[in-house]
């Protein structure tokens, strides 16, 4: 089969290794290298966007465990107490609270 050296190839291969612009070595000048390079990228930026959310959701909890703390409270006396007072609010609403208003948390936490 014959393969073309048309606009199409080229504007094809001109995206990918536009793509690629500041892969290091051979990655983001040969077009094989770069095709490759660039569908690992693409798998990495799918899979760590899952990642994040569990590492945002660890984040909240240390927040909260060390605003708990500094309220006399460990981070899963916390939790039991709010579950038990029916109260559902979620970690990260609470880790924003504790992280930029503490007064304002500490009155919700002594609220229990």
């Amino acid at each position: 089969m014959r393969t073309s050296s048309g606009n199409t190839r080229k504007l094809r291969h001109k995206k990918i290794l536009n793509a690629t612009k500041g892969y290091r070595m051979t990655k983001s000048k040969l077009y094989r290298v770069a095709h490759e390079a660039f569908l690992h990228a693409g798998q990495y930026s799918f899979n760590d966007r899952r990642k994040r959310m569990g590492q945002m959701r660890s984040l909240w909890i240390k927040r909260l465990n060390a605003a708990a703390v500094l309220n006399g409270f460990k981070y899963n006396e916390l939790v039991s107490k709010m579950k038990k007072a029916n109260v559902t609010v979620n970690r990260k609403v609470l880790a924003e609270i504790a992280f930029r208003f503490p007064e304002t948390f500490s009155k919700f936490v002594k609220s229990f």
